[in-house]
């Protein structure tokens, strides 16, 4: 049974979710003190966390980057506010899907079952090291690695940078990686994949590799051998 962490002080709106996550079958807990979170997210171990923006002492981007400091484990933001600028902030800070309120319990069930799926079907297939312009990705430790030293991917990041060196010096549109991603794109929109773009290669530069994930635009992307140039 998966374990989800649902960090909402909303009572009545926890309570809901929680009733229905349990129909699916999902060990729903939710947070004692929110001045602790990290500690009770220490001491629980979800699979999955969903986290409200708006909560006390400290919002849901603070604890969204704390935890991704400490793990890469799926997180998924909920925000009440209308503001373009949230599902922005969050896919930065390393969350791995946005839900606007008010929203469908479908959607929710579906982009939760959608990311265990990725995540942990991918996670049970035999891993391979995979080498890169100089570099060594490791599929199973979810990093790479070259003379610069090492980075730490995401699961989104991981999995478009699998997916774009599986078709290495092939143009890979963007319907096709939001597909292989999230499996449903009606449910996803198009600025969360080139904010996971942005964000892969940003941490590329941090090894010279960014420019090696050229952007083609009105087209998709590509992972090159030889360097690229992107804006």
């Amino acid at each position: 049974m998966f374990k989800i962490l649902l960090i909402e002080d909303d009572t009545t709106l926890f309570h809901e979710i929680k009733e229905r996550l349990l129909q699916w079958s999902y060990d729903v807990y939710g947070i004692t003190d929110f001045g602790k979170v990290i500690e009770e997210f220490t001491a629980i171990k979800p699979d999955l966390v969903i986290i409200d923006i708006q909560l006390p002492k400290f919002d849901g981007f603070h604890w969204c980057r704390t935890i991704r400091s400490h793990s890469n484990v799926p997180i998924i933001i909920l925000s009440s506010r209308d503001h373009p600028t949230d599902m922005v902030m969050s896919m930065q800070l390393g969350a791995d899907d946005f839900i606007q309120k008010p929203f469908h319990f479908e959607v929710l069930i579906a982009k939760i079952q959608a990311i265990l799926r990725r995540v942990y079907n991918y996670n049970t297939e035999q891993m391979k090291l995979k080498a890169w312009c100089g570099a060594t990705v490791d599929y199973e430790n979810n990093t790479v690695t070259n003379d610069k030293g090492t980075i730490e991917l995401t699961k989104n990041e991981l999995l478009i940078l699998k997916h774009l060196l599986e078709k290495k010096n092939k143009i890979v549109s963007r319907t096709e990686l939001i597909k292989s991603l999230w499996e449903d794109e009606r449910f996803v929109s198009d600025n969360t994949l080139t904010v996971n773009v942005n964000r892969l290669r940003k941490k590329l530069d941090e090894l010279g590799l960014g420019r090696f994930i050229e952007t083609k635009v009105g087209q998709g992307y590509m992972a090159k051998e030889e360097a690229a140039v992107y804006d």
